[in-house]
């Protein structure tokens, strides 16, 4: 009984000096969270024109918008910045009705009365045309705050030009994203980078929008150069023209000349981002009886990796793939 109580108290010792020891080993840093990957389309959806409510000519828009529908569900995008959506009497709002189709939440900032001075004019105006247009933004994210932008007029007092701002709640935190269709001019570039700079937070910020201009032009060399935007589809795919611009949307053959749609990254202040690849989309006509193309314009889809901010920040564990998409769509 003797030895047998000895030996417990010695296998105690034992066991206590291990305690000690191991206490004062640091334990393992938990793995860095792999990064969140982001699918963002960039798309003109092509309204037909401010009297296109008045004329009936609308560029077979209800066929378009079927064909645009199927793409992107197709593409399972995170983010979609629209151009050229527009309100009217028979077509009501085509970014709310893409949202619906797809389960996503929008906003959406009428530009083509803005020249129109006050909101009551531009509602007077809107009523007599029947017709309003302007940039968008689709997300699977809820909509945390948003606001529209009016860029300068850059001696152009009747082309107003609107940047949409969106801040999206993530899985890797809040987002901005922004969609803006610009006139080409570098005075628009300029203030495009003044308003990503001023809405952007931690994480890297996304702008998607019809530049009217190629990657040569001056204003896109401001946005790549000087402002340290990322051209997307320009990084992945260096030694390819990628043309988005000039369809004729009743012919079979792909008529594009022209890159001038793009996903820009903004590197954040703690989340630079990365481009993981990029392509042209909604590049193929659809029949029905008739060739139709979804627009007079391509789409342009970016991947695009976000660090997330925590693991409890994570929904779904994975990529985005993972993240559930929102049930019903709104502003």
């Amino acid at each position: 009984m003797a030895r047998f109580r000895g030996a417990l108290i010695a296998a105690a010792a034992a066991l206590g000096i291990l305690g000690a020891g191991s206490a004062s080993i640091a334990p393992e840093p938990p793995p860095r969270p792999a990064p969140l990957t982001l699918r963002f389309v960039t798309f003109n959806l092509l309204h037909g024109g401010i009297f296109s409510e008045l004329s009936g000519d609308d560029a077979g828009l209800e066929e378009r918008l079927r064909l645009a529908v199927e793409g992107l569900r197709a593409l399972d995008a995170d983010v979609v910045g629209l151009q050229e959506a527009s309100t009217g009497r028979r077509r009501g709002n085509v970014a709310a009705r893409l949202a619906t189709a797809l389960g996503y939440h929008y906003v959406h900032a009428p530009a083509a009365t803005r020249p129109f001075g006050s909101e009551h004019m531009r509602r007077a105006v809107a009523s007599v045309l029947g017709f309003t247009e302007g940039p968008a933004l689709l997300s699977r994210f809820p909509i945390a705050r948003w606001r529209a932008h009016d860029l300068p007029r850059c001696g152009r007092p009747f082309d107003v030009r609107v940047l949409v701002f969106a801040e999206l709640e993530t899985p890797a935190g809040r987002l901005a994203a922004f969609s803006a269709h610009t006139s080409g001019d570098a005075c628009h570039a300029r203030a495009v980078a003044e308003l990503v700079r001023a809405n952007a937070g931690p994480l890297a910020a996304v702008v998607m929008g019809d530049f009217n201009a190629p990657d040569t032009s001056p204003a896109i060399q401001f946005l790549t150069r000087e402002a340290g935007f990322v051209d997307a589809f320009g990084y992945a795919n260096p030694a390819t023209t990628g043309f988005t611009d000039g369809q004729d949307v009743k012919v079979a053959r792909p008529t594009a000349r022209e890159r001038i749609d793009y996903v820009f990254l903004a590197p954040g202040r703690r989340v630079p981002g990365r481009v993981i690849g990029s392509r042209v989309v909604l590049h193929e006509p659809g029949e029905a009886g008739r060739v139709r193309w979804p627009s007079d314009h391509y789409g342009v889809l970016a991947e695009i990796a976000l660090e997330r901010t925590t693991r409890s920040h994570v929904a779904g564990g994975g990529a985005a793939r993972d993240v559930a998409r929102p049930r019903g769509a709104g502003s």
